[in-house]
């Protein structure tokens, strides 16, 4: 070969794996490009918004859950959690998952039942003895009934397996609740709910209805007394901080319907219904134990913090509520058909 081109075609060669070097970035690129705008274009984006930290087991469960949807319809449906009333109220994401602005809200019978009357039949107080009641009632007929009653009256539906809260506890900064009578005069915060409000009026209580978002505040500036939620919820929003007493009160059993939009799901294709209920549902169980094993736990360790425990005699309390006439008064209000449906898991109530 002449020696005056070999400096030429070295050159040539040169450039050209240079070319093919920036060719392949660039494919590589683009490559990665195209998939990246795949997974961040997904055909249905799915909000869903609660009330709670991170933290709590609803949501740990709920990401886990949105992961689990994304990865088995291949990227077709991002689900959105949006935690710790980041889109607004109880009362304001109801709105908004009833108009469809929001696609999934998980709400408590107690608030449901401002909307559905029937929703809030499992916060009769003092009905459900344990859990084994519990979800005997809401995996069965009172369940079922429940659902049915959502659907028809409604724009939005419930899915099969109710998540849980647990049972509730009464916290409080002056007195603890040891006797039906303690609650007498006391300022209570109660869900925005008709039948917790009557469960208080009962026991000679001053109900107030706030907004979960702001009872921290209202405990912590004394605009009332107490507040009532299971161990878990106290725990994670630390409650104790503003709360000297816990009454062990188990005074209604609370959980979470996962609601969703009826028009919103409808959009999605049969296969991806199936892969998001499938995934809502799991989720739910697995979210049961996680919270009863967490509600378990948290009293040890509440102690540590300063908070003061004490049981109460359950059956004086329900006494207490015959005898002002809540039992009668709800089983008129729900119906002959609902009140059997719960009492025959939990046994004569009136």
């Amino acid at each position: 070969m002449n020696e005056s081109r070999k400096p030429r075609i070295a050159a040539a060669v040169a450039a050209r794996r240079r070319f093919l070097r920036q060719a392949g970035a660039g494919c590589a690129a683009l490559a990665a490009g195209l998939h990246a705008g795949q997974a961040q274009a997904a055909e249905f984006t799915l909000k869903y918004g609660n009330n709670l930290p991170m933290t709590h087991p609803m949501n740990v469960r709920a990401k886990e859950m949105a992961e689990k949807i994304a990865a088995e319809s291949r990227g077709r449906v991002d689900l959105q959690v949006y935690s710790n009333g980041q889109l607004g109220t109880d009362t304001d994401m109801l709105s908004q998952v009833r108009s469809g602005a929001i696609d999934f809200f998980t709400i408590s019978p107690e608030v449901l039942g401002t909307l559905v009357s029937a929703g809030q039949i499992s916060g009769v107080g003092f009905a459900f003895r344990d859990y084994e009641q519990v979800w005997a009632a809401m995996d069965g007929d009172l369940g079922g009934y429940v659902r049915k009653e959502i659907a028809a009256r409604t724009s939005l539906f419930a899915f099969e397996k109710c998540w849980d809260n647990g049972y509730r506890q009464v916290t409080t900064s002056t007195r603890p609740i040891v006797t039906p009578e303690d609650f007498k005069g006391m300022k209570l915060r109660v869900p925005p709910s008709p039948l917790a409000t009557s469960l208080f009026r009962g026991f000679d209580a001053a109900p107030t209805s706030i907004n979960f978002a702001e009872v921290y505040s209202a405990l912590q500036t004394r605009i009332v007394e107490g507040q009532e939620n299971p161990l878990a919820v106290i725990s994670t929003v630390k409650f104790y901080e503003v709360q000297k007493f816990c009454s062990m009160t188990n005074h209604v059993w609370s959980g979470f319907w996962f609601m969703g939009n009826k028009k919103s799901f409808e959009r999605l294709p049969k296969d991806l219904q199936e892969i998001v209920t499938r995934n809502i549902n799991e989720a739910g169980l697995k979210q049961r134990i996680d919270v009863k094993a967490l509600n378990a736990s948290l009293v040890a360790d509440m102690k540590a913090k300063g908070l003061q425990f004490n049981d109460i005699d359950n059956a004086a309390f329900r006494a207490k509520l015959r005898g002002a006439g809540f039992y009668a008064e709800w089983h008129k209000k729900f119906g002959d058909d609902a009140w059997a449906l719960l009492e025959k898991v939990t046994g004569k109530l009136a």
